[in-house]
């Protein structure tokens, strides 16, 4: 059958589909508005694969014998002139997370969603099972879904007995709620605003996100933070009633979580409560969270120079995460904030920032607008040499050093995209290691 894949992009998602497709006996045409320069690392993990490439727009003449569109979820189906048309012609769509649940084996499914967290909670349930396996205390564990990894490739190796552990975005689940699907196990970490861009209100992203518990069957349950009495209240309303479980983070693990942060706390209390109701003994639950060493890009340390501590958050997408940020160190914090806004408010962050910052660098597309905010809540008399502004991350790494000192440290955490500058929050994030690295001792 013939199969347009569109949006190869630049992780698993797209070129796990293809491979899986051409293993099917599909035709395969991978179709992206990128043209093949900014694609080349992904087409050619695909270059030993009979597959037809239209790179650098679309082409309607693709779908005239399409049997079947298999669509992003980075596409904004509703915007799209190219999948309006296969609509129109009545093609089905489906997407790479689609086809993966409609055939997993494994009778247990851990979803995992948020706007904050949901990666680092993920890993982490994946740490635990695995040693709880490798002790011979729990099931294998298969981890994938928007944390990078697809896992299409592994139908042929799932049993029923594993247990599959899926990051899930907003827009996974989005095109989930067509097959009225959800988790075994479905948690939220948190729901605060992101991608609203796309979304256009925080009411149809939070719709969007609850598909995790919305189409559950009565023996699934579904956990939520028990300090989130508005996300439990939608939780409820979206039909989980008995099945929701709250956690809370229990002091006895204080010294086990290895990652820094409150916030990583509460993703240690979901990752215990989701381990626990598979039946985790508590010593391989502390014994996976004590392995675990957190994920690049996610308040990672870089390096030390001339005393200053240097982070690399570039996966704060968002102004709540770099509020966490900002919350998880007690030393002196200058930030490097700043790339391409999601229609998001900044109010917060820049209070924040402005009451508790030493340093703030504002850079990239939205730094002008950033600098201005958290200038205009600087307190009285207090020194407007703290806020500076910078254009590349290049000047913004300087700056930061020069506002630093001894003892303090400086986090790139930059909520919003790094599409201004970078072609991913990774390319970003290595820049700023490369940059810091390359400092004076």
């Amino acid at each position: 059958m013939p199969v347009v894949v569109m949006g190869l992009g630049r992780f698993g998602g797209g070129i796990g589909v293809t491979r899986w497709l051409v293993d099917q006996g599909a035709r395969v045409t991978v179709t992206d508005q990128k043209d093949t320069a900014a694609l080349a690392s992904s087409v050619d993990q695909l270059k030993d694969f009979p597959v037809t490439f239209h790179l650098g727009g679309h082409e309607m003449s693709d779908l005239d014998h399409c049997g079947l569109l298999v669509v992003s979820p980075g596409v904004d189906k509703a915007t799209s002139e190219f999948v309006q048309a296969a609509i129109a012609r009545d093609i089905p769509l489906s997407s790479e997370m689609n086809l993966f649940v409609e055939r997993c084996p494994a009778r247990q499914v851990v979803g995992i969603t948020g706007s904050a967290g949901k990666s680092t909670t993920t890993a982490m349930i994946g740490a635990i099972l695995e040693a709880a396996h490798a002790g011979g205390g729990g099931p294998r564990v298969w981890v994938g879904g928007n944390i990078g990894q697809s896992l299409l490739g592994e139908l042929g190796r799932i049993q029923p007995e594993d247990v599959v552990a899926l990051e899930l975005s907003s827009f996974q689940l989005e095109d989930l709620g067509s097959l009225r699907w959800s988790p075994t196990h479905a948690l939220i970490t948190n729901i605060t605003p992101n991608h609203l861009d796309r979304h256009g209100t925080m009411e149809a992203y939070r719709d969007a996100k609850l598909n995790i518990v919305r189409f559950q069957r009565p023996e699934g349950l579904a956990f939520v933070n028990e300090s989130d009495r508005e996300l439990i209240a939608h939780v409820a309303g979206a039909g989980a009633g008995a099945r929701l479980r709250t956690f809370v983070f229990e002091p006895a693990y204080k010294g086990i979580v290895q990652v820094p942060g409150r916030h990583n706390e509460g993703n240690a209390a979901a990752a215990i409560a989701v381990a626990r109701s598979l039946g985790i003994e508590d010593r391989w639950i502390r014994e996976g969270l004590a392995g675990f060493r957190g994920l690049p890009h996610r308040l990672d340390f870089v390096a030390i120079k001339r005393g200053v501590r240097y982070y690399n958050d570039s996966k704060s997408t968002t102004p709540v995460s770099a509020c966490l940020a900002l919350e998880t160190f007690a030393e002196p914090v200058v930030m490097l904030i700043g790339g391409r806004d999601k229609n998001m408010s900044f109010e917060a962050l820049a209070q924040l920032l402005a009451r508790r910052a030493k340093g703030v660098v504002c850079y990239g597309e939205h730094g002008c607008k950033l600098y201005e905010e958290v200038s205009r809540h600087l307190p009285a008399g207090a020194d407007i040499g703290r806020v500076e502004l910078a254009g590349p991350l290049q000047e913004a790494v300087d700056k930061a050093a020069r506002l630093s000192g001894p003892g303090d440290v400086v986090v790139l955490s930059p909520a919003c995209t790094s599409y201004d500058q970078f072609a991913h929050y990774e390319q970003r994030g290595e820049t700023f290691a490369r940059l810091v690295r390359a400092l004076p001792d």
